[in-house]
């Protein structure tokens, strides 16, 4: 046996006979150094007289002392379990000395990260490999969802139940998908905190359990006709919205983008000034990437002359929607909350529902698919398609965006707009 204490009988000491060695050898009586209570446990008393537990035990050729700590602040039946420690770590081989100071450094090491400075850690590191959209998604999410809940707690302490809330307070607001995402990011975190030996589980594993399965869901809600659109648009111009906010949800309705690129729009996208104005989003930005061209989205006249007054407003030059304090970016949740909560559009209609009811509206009036697929960045089973962006196509689609950007002034106004019968 490489290593181990005393098999000799255990438990010979009682409270009674610990305190009485202790007050002898106070007084000075002659009595032995220490009191055995087997397995190489004993108790004594340091030069200054305090009573002290000690462990002797043997690894190879080596004898060691491993102390537990004072009595009585550290009970006999305490003192027995830390013995009792000592001995299953000896039959594994390992040093309880080094062990303590492994779990010491281990304390030390956990007690100064913050699960925020363990996630910017992380984050910087998937910034060398992400695209920048994708990044400053990611960074918003955790600003957004995570920090205010786990931000400034230590590493070491979150708790899966933790976890479990915060990807539940995400699922509520009916953003499933956010919620996965986010939950991918976090076990991220806590792997990279293993790593660095902060903890030794992830506690973010098992939370997937309390994700809804796919199944489940329902699509996006859209309003699909042009009077709900309608109603929509005006009780957005009386509700209590912000100036970002409200110039985000217009451009949102009059092009049919995704709330994503909206919320990333860059004024050095934009080209208001040319006789068909086009917003040129790079590829990079894009849900699909694997195409190598940037995608352009034809500007109609009304979008484009609020985009102008917009800009003047604003200079022109950065975000088109800055974040709150002027700095930064709006995120995508402000206007999905306003949509949510604000316009009580919730399970009615949401920003990604423009994208739906101007796929329907648009096709059931007679425009062709190809440029409404085109329009709105979709794969195509026909990828010839996209070859004519400029030419016939394009000519298509700026009559299109023109004649939406009408149906939904008017739709506004009140006006009836002339439905036609749905293809089959």
């Amino acid at each position: 046996m490489s290593g181990g204490i005393g098999s000799r009988a255990l438990n010979k000491l009682t409270d009674v006979r610990i305190r009485a060695f202790i007050n002898k050898r106070k007084s000075g009586e002659k009595v032995p150094r220490k009191l055995a209570d087997g397995g190489g446990m004993y108790v004594t008393l340091t030069p200054a007289g305090t009573p002290v537990w000690r462990v002797k035990y043997r690894l190879g050729p080596k004898e060691k002392l491993y102390a537990i700590g004072t009595y009585p602040a550290v009970s006999l039946d305490a003192a027995r379990a830390e013995r009792d420690a000592i001995k299953g770590q000896l039959r594994e081989g390992h040093d309880p000395i080094q062990v303590r100071k492994l779990g010491r450094a281990d304390a030390t090491a956990a007690a100064g990260h913050t699960f925020k400075s363990v996630a910017q850690d992380w984050l910087d590191k998937q910034q060398r490999e992400w695209s920048p959209v994708h990044y400053q998604k990611s960074r918003r999410a955790f600003e957004r969802d995570v920090y205010p809940l786990l931000g400034k707690l230590p590493i070491s302490g979150i708790r899966p139940v933790m976890v479990s809330g915060l990807i539940e307070s995400i699922i509520k607001r009916g953003a499933r998908d956010t919620a996965s995402k986010v939950l991918q990011h976090v076990q991220g975190v806590f792997r990279l905190a293993q790593a660095r030996g902060l903890r030794d589980d992830n506690p973010a594993d098992p939370v997937g359990e309390v994700l809804p399965s796919r199944r489940q869901r329902s699509r996006m809600p859209a309003v699909l006709t042009f009077q709900g659109l309608g109603a929509i648009l005006r009780s957005a111009e009386t509700a209590n919205l912000s100036p970002v906010v409200r110039m985000a949800h217009r451009l949102c309705a009059f092009t049919a983008a995704r709330i994503g690129n909206v919320a990333d729009a860059e004024w050095k996208e934009f080209n208001l000034d040319a006789e068909a104005p086009t917003w040129i989003i790079p590829r990079a930005k894009m849900k699909s990437r694997d195409r190598h061209h940037d995608h352009k989205i034809i500007l109609g006249p009304a979008i484009a002359a609020e985009l102008r007054s917009w800009r003047t407003n604003t200079g022109g030059r950065g975000p088109v929607f800055p974040g709150r304090d002027g700095t930064g970016r709006m995120s995508r949740e402000a206007v999905e909350k306003a949509y949510r909560e604000t316009l009580d559009l919730s399970g009615k209609h949401s920003p990604h529902g423009w994208r739906s009811a101007f796929s329907t509206l648009a096709r059931d009036h007679g425009f062709d698919r190809d440029a409404v697929e085109l329009t709105l960045d979709h794969v195509h089973d026909n990828d010839v398609a996209r070859a004519y962006d400029r030419g016939e196509r394009l000519e298509q689609r700026i009559k299109l965006m023109a004649w939406w950007g009408e149906q939904l002034a008017q739709a506004q106004r009140g006006a009836d707009v002339m439905q036609l019968a749905r293809r089959a």
